[in-house]
Parts: C-alpha cells; sequence; structure tokens
C-alpha cells in the first residue's frame, strides 16, 4: 500500500476514542463525537483493512449505539462523551438513516471477525431497529417514509421515499438474514426489492398495477439512474451519487447497472476534480428550490453550489462508487481511487470533508475520519475484499 492509504489508516487510529471512532480529530460543529453512520463506514473501513486493533475500537462504536438506542429503536445519529454524556438522535429532523447503519455494521463485524458472544448480546438491538423501520413505512407499503434532514444529507432538500434510506434497509436486512436466516425476513427482502425496482426508474415497458405513485410514474422522463426519491408531489429526480453507488455494490438490478455506470462516468469525468458530485445537479438561486435549500440550517448555511450535498465532491461518497464498479468498470475503479487519494493528500493529508466541484477548493472540516475511510473502502475493493452484502 502507498503513502496515501497509510496515513488514512494512521487518521482513523488517531481519531478514535475508548467508546468509538470519532467523525474528526478536531472539536469543530461536534464533530469530534462518536457518530452513527460516520463510526461504521470507518468500522467496515477498519474490517476490510483487517488490523484487528480496528475490530475493538469498532466494537466500542457499536456497543455505544446499542447502549444509547431510543426506546422506540431509533439509534443515536451522534454521542458525545464530554463533562455529561449527550445522546443526539437528530437535529431539524430524526435521523432514519442510522438505524441501518447500526444493523449493517454489527452484521459485518460479526461476519468478519465470528464474535458471535456479540451478535447474541445486540441481536435485541437490532430487532428494536427492525420493528421501528417497519413503523416508519407508516402505510404498510415497503418503502420507509424519511424527512427531510433525516438522513447523511441533513441540510440538502430530499424528503419522502427517499433511495437512500431504502437501499440501507435493504443491506441491512439481507446482512441479518446471512447470519439469522428467516423466511419472514427473505419475504420482506423480496418485497422491499421488488418495490424499489418497479419504482425508481421508468421503465418504457408496460405499465404495470403496482406502482408507488402511478401518476407520477406515467409522468416520469427516461433517466439512466436510479431517482432520488418518490413524494406525495411526485418524484425528486436529481441524481444521487451514494444512492446510485449503494443500488450498484448490491447489484439491485443486473440489467441496469451499465446505464448508471455510463451515466456515472460520463458525469464524472466532465468535472474538474474527476469525481462524482454527492447529488447532481447544482440548485443556484434561480433554481425553483433555492430557498428551499437556503433555509434547510439550524446554524448556518453551507450548500453553496458546487459545494457539500448542493454538488459538492465526497471522497467517502466515491470510496463506495469506486467500491460498487470494481467487477464491473475495474479501470475506472482505479481511476476514483487515484483521484480520491488526491484529493485526501491536499494540504499534507489534511483528509478535507469534501471539495468543492468547480474550484476544487476545499470545504468543511480537515482530518475528516470517512473521508480517509472511503479510500480504504476502495483500495481494499481493488484487492479483492467484499463486505457483506
Amino acid at each position: 500500500m502507498n503513502k496515501s492509504y497509510h496515513k488514512a489508516v494512521e487518521l482513523l487510529f488517531v481519531a478514535s476514542s475508548e467508546n468509538g471512532f470519532l467523525a474528526s480529530v478536531h472539536d469543530i460543529a461536534n464533530y469530534n463525537r462518536i457518530w452513527a453512520r460516520d463510526g461504521v463506514i470507518c468500522g467496515l473501513a477498519g474490517l476490510l483493512d483487517g488490523d484487528e486493533k480496528f475490530y475493538k475500537i469498532f466494537k466500542n462504536t457499536l456497543v455505544t449505539l446499542a447502549n444509547h438506542q431510543h426506546s422506540s429503536g431509533a439509534i443515536p445519529s451522534n454521542v458525545s462523551f464530554g463533562n455529561n454524556v449527550e445522546v443526539s438522535y437528530g437535529g431539524l429532523a430524526g435521523r432514519v438513516d442510522t438505524v441501518s447503519w447500526f444493523i449493517i455494521g454489527v452484521c459485518n463485524y460479526v461476519h468478519f471477525t465470528n464474535d458471535f458472544d456479540l451478535f447474541k448480546q445486540l441481536k435485541p438491538n437490532i430487532e428494536k431497529g427492525l420493528f421501528v423501520l417497519d413503523a416508519w413505512e407508516f402505510n404498510g407499503n415497503h418503502l420507509m417514509y424519511v424527512p427531510r434532514s433525516g438522513n447523511w444529507v441533513d441540510e440538502y432538500i430530499t424528503e419522502g421515499h427517499i433511495f437512500y434510506d431504502q437501499l440501507l434497509r435493504l443491506w441491512a436486512l439481507r446482512a441479518y438474514n446471512l447470519l439469522k436466516l428467516s423466511e419472514e425476513l427473505s419475504n420482506k427482502i423480496k418485497q422491499i426489492t421488488d418495490k424499489l425496482i418497479t419504482n425508481y426508474k421508468k421503465d418504457d415497458a408496460q405499465l404495470k398495477n403496482d406502482y408507488y405513485h402511478p401518476r407520477a410514474y406515467q409522468e416520469l422522463d427516461l433517466y439512466k439512474y436510479w431517482m432520488a426519491s418518490i413524494t406525495p408531489s411526485g418524484y425528486q429526480v436529481m441524481f444521487d451519487a451514494f444512492a446510485n453507488s449503494l443500488a450498484l455494490l448490491l447489484n439491485l438490478e443486473d440489467n441496469f447497472n451499465n446505464q448508471v455506470i455510463q451515466y456515472s462516468e460520463n458525469l464524472r469525468k466532465t468535472l474538474s476534480l474527476q469525481l462524482l458530485p454527492a447529488f447532481w445537479h447544482v440548485i443556484d438561486e434561480q433554481d425553483d428550490n433555492w430557498n428551499l435549500l437556503k433555509h434547510n440550517n439550524k446554524y448556518e448555511f453551507r450548500n453553496y453550489p458546487y459545494e457539500f450535498h448542493n454538488g459538492g465532491t465526497w471522497q467517502m461518497v466515491n470510496g463506495f462508487y469506486a467500491a460498487s464498479i470494481v467487477d464491473k468498470n475495474n479501470n475506472a475503479a482505479n481511476e476514483v481511487l487515484e483521484y480520491i487519494q488526491k484529493l485526501n493528500a491536499v494540504k499534507n493529508h489534511s483528509f478535507y470533508e469534501c471539495f468543492n466541484s468547480k474550484t476544487g477548493e476545499t470545504v468543511g472540516v480537515p482530518n475528516c475520519t470517512w473521508s480517509a475511510a472511503g479510500e480504504i473502502i476502495a483500495s481494499q475493493y481493488l484487492r479483492g475484499k467484499k463486505l457483506l452484502l
């Protein structure tokens, strides 16, 4: 492994505590905390790396999250261990994706370490999480309803039946079912899978009878990628790079993979950083959604055009993208990794949170652990390692 990889591994070790992985070594804007999704993504990177010192850190992360699970089954967004323990389940809205990340984390940890004692210990937490995921469907129709700000893009405009959250739930169910085979879970997995394949892309074949939103589906254009969300008002059709990467990683529909990769590669190569933006197209002041975006923040506005979720470039997201195309376009995966390493190396390997996709300027917090994790995940997938999917 090259210098960049070793720097990424070093950062994960430095940015850890007795309670688990931290989002950053810097105590800026609550980043010096145990975050569910950041911690699990770092843990997955650690499992792929294979250093057993990572196993203990990841185990502590999972136990921390389990110990502070809400009575409803919700997993914390983050836990702070200062003078007093502070637990957050979300800011302007509760977080939905944390439950799935937690289950994905536990199942992968057990798969890699064979620590079935921990699996037995955390099984009640997983079951409570599965219960609340079912409850968040609200109408029993196999798709969870996610509030705006209810996942990792906590200051963006997606809401409703967000594709990303459905995929994480599918991954969580698949992983749990591999460790604890259940006919009931197997049926649920099939029901969710069918619902996703049918509803999140336009099929020019004859219309079916099981569309979630028939009128909106009829008005939907043909796109070469999966739609971001279905709301009661219709589709949100922006390109969600993380969601589409997860769909590729999970091989949601083999026949659609090539179209998604073709769109992703064409988009990536039009941008100066040669990496995917979080969402595309960019929302600017002329866009109808500008005011919706501008006011969706608790403290300060950060989603300027080409930054953060609004078209910004995240090494973490691109790490998952690279991993998802290793078996489908290995050359492109290698190229994506090279550009991830290039960004992580900026300012003496500062591992910035994300970058402006237009100017290439650094954005967000330095020494961001999941920027390092994205590089590790991509690197290890290119070496043939794989997560429990």
